[in-house]
């Protein structure tokens, strides 16, 4: 599946303002976003996959446009897409902060 450019574009225009580190990587027909080589984010289609970690997932769920990802029939514990419809500038920027601070604390890979 390709990715919605657009929203891609709007990504790395929130990622650049806010000076986080991240390193863009096309991951099966996807864009990825990794920091020290953990995933942070991904657009896929027109949807954003950020990571919640699984302790923010009820409250991440329960926000407009929200879904668990689910990979070859099972829910991925502390991921979610965000559908790109609800997405105005502020949301992404809050959702890809939310996502860069989960990830930030993990070990690099």
């Amino acid at each position: 599946m390709a990715y919605d450019e657009v929203l891609a574009e709007r990504v790395r225009g929130c990622l650049e303002a806010a000076d986080l580190d991240v390193v863009e990587k096309e991951m099966f027909g996807a864009l990825g976003l990794l920091h020290r080589g953990n995933t942070v984010a991904a657009v896929e289609g027109d949807e954003l996959l950020v990571r919640v970690g699984p302790e923010n997932m009820e409250v991440a769920l329960a926000r407009p446009g929200v879904r668990p990802m689910e990979f070859r029939g099972r829910t991925a514990k502390g991921w979610a897409y965000v559908s790109g419809e609800v997405l105005d500038d502020e949301e992404l920027d809050a959702w890809l902060r939310a996502a860069w601070d989960v990830t930030a604390e993990l070990p690099p890979k």
